[in-house]
C-alpha cells in the first residue's frame, strides 16, 4: 500500500479534479482500480483543503458517468448479455435482489469498497430496466456519500485520514450500509402501517 501511495501522490497532485474524474470513470466502467480513487481523493484534499467539495464532486461525477456507460450497455444487451459474462446463479440472485430491495440494490454496493462486487449490480440494473432517473439518483446518493465522506474526512483530519481509510474503510462502509438499510426498512414499515390505517 505504501508503494501505491508513493506512486499516486504526484499523479493526484498533477491532474487534480480531472484526474479524479478520469480515475473514477475508468474504475466504474472498463477497468478495475481498487482504492486508487480513495487514496487520490485524500491526497488532493490534504494538499488543497478548501477544494474538498470539488474533489468529492468530480470523483462522484466520474464514477456515475462510468457506471452509466455499463448500465446503457446492459440495458441494450439485455439478460443474454449478462448470462454470457456471469454465472447463471449470480444473475438470478442479482435480479431477485432488485425485485426485492429496489434502490438499495444499487445504493448499498455503491457505498462499499473492494472486494465488494459493484459492477454486476450496475449491469443488472440495466437488465432489470431500472428507470434511468431512478438509477442515477441512487448512484449519485451512494457514490456521493462515499467519496464526499472521504473528502470531508481528509479535510477535517488531514494526513490521519489516509491511515484511517487504509485500515477502516471496509468496516466503516459496512456500518454505513447497514445504517442505510435499517433506515430504509423503518421507512417501508412506517409507510405500510400508515397506508393501512382507515381514512
Amino acid at each position: 500500500m505504501q508503494r501505491l501511495v508513493a506512486f499516486l501522490e504526484p499523479l493526484a497532485t498533477g491532474f487534480g479534479g480531472f484526474g479524479l474524474f478520469l480515475v473514477t470513470f475508468l474504475d466504474s466502467s472498463f477497468l478495475s482500480l481498487p482504492e486508487v480513487a480513495d487514496i487520490a481523493i485524500v491526497w488532493l484534499v490534504i494538499g488543497h483543503p478548501s477544494r474538498w467539495w470539488y474533489y468529492a464532486l468530480t470523483s462522484t461525477a466520474g464514477s456515475v458517468a462510468g457506471c452509466y456507460i455499463l448500465y446503457v450497455i446492459a440495458r441494450k444487451g439485455g439478460e443474454a448479455f449478462m448470462r454470457r459474462r456471469f454465472r447463471e446463479h449470480h444473475v438470478a440472485w442479482g435480479l431477485r435482489a432488485f425485485q426485492k430491495y429496489g434502490l438499495l440494490a444499487i445504493i448499498v454496493p455503491s457505498l462499499m469498497p473492494p472486494p465488494m462486487p459493484f459492477k454486476i449490480f450496475i449491469l443488472l440494473a440495466g437488465v432489470a430496466e431500472v428507470p434511468p432517473a431512478t438509477f442515477l439518483g441512487a448512484l449519485v446518493f451512494g457514490r456521493g456519500f462515499r467519496y464526499g465522506g472521504e473528502a470531508l474526512l481528509a479535510y477535517l483530519y488531514g494526513p490521519q485520514a489516509l491511515d484511517f481509510i487504509q485500515h477502516n474503510l471496509v468496516r466503516a462502509s459496512v456500518w454505513l450500509a447497514g445504517a442505510i438499510v435499517l433506515v430504509a426498512i423503518v421507512a417501508i414499515v412506517w409507510r405500510r402501517r400508515r397506508g393501512g390505517r382507515p381514512a
